[in-house]
């Protein structure tokens, strides 16, 4: 808390005109935008701020590289994949080819023995 009491309109009315005297003073003796130190400052702050935005379009353009590398092999993944799928069923379905050529096989072995006691018993009568 202040313990500065102003007792009067007067002294309350000087007081704040000096305090803007000074926020005045203050701000009149901070340089210029002409100032060489200043356009130092703001050519410092450019150039980092180049760099900053140089960094981050390489960083982007790596996560792009890395996505599409991930993509890529995603994609020779599934691709092998689908090409052991499709062995696997090519092998199945010579395998249930094979196994129904040897049912029919025997199925008609079975049918001609069948037939041959068939033949034999008609025979015989």
């Amino acid at each position: 808390m202040r313990n500065q009491k102003f007792t009067d309109f007067n002294e309350r009315r000087n007081a704040a005109v000096t305090a803007k005297q000074a926020l005045l003073e203050k701000f009149r003796s901070q340089p210029g935008p002409d100032d060489p130190a200043i356009a130092q400052r703001i050519a410092e702050r450019k150039a980092i701020a180049e760099a900053r935005e140089q960094r981050e379009a390489e960083r982007k353009a790596a996560r792009e590289a890395e996505a599409r590398r991930l993509a890529a092999e995603a994609a020779a993944r599934e691709a092998e994949r689908k090409a052991r799928e499709a062995e696997e069923k090519a092998r199945a379905a010579e395998q249930k080819a094979r196994e129904l050529a040897e049912r029919r096989a025997l199925e008609a072995a079975q049918k001609a023995e069948r037939d041959r006691r068939y033949a034999a018993r008609k025979s015989r009568r």
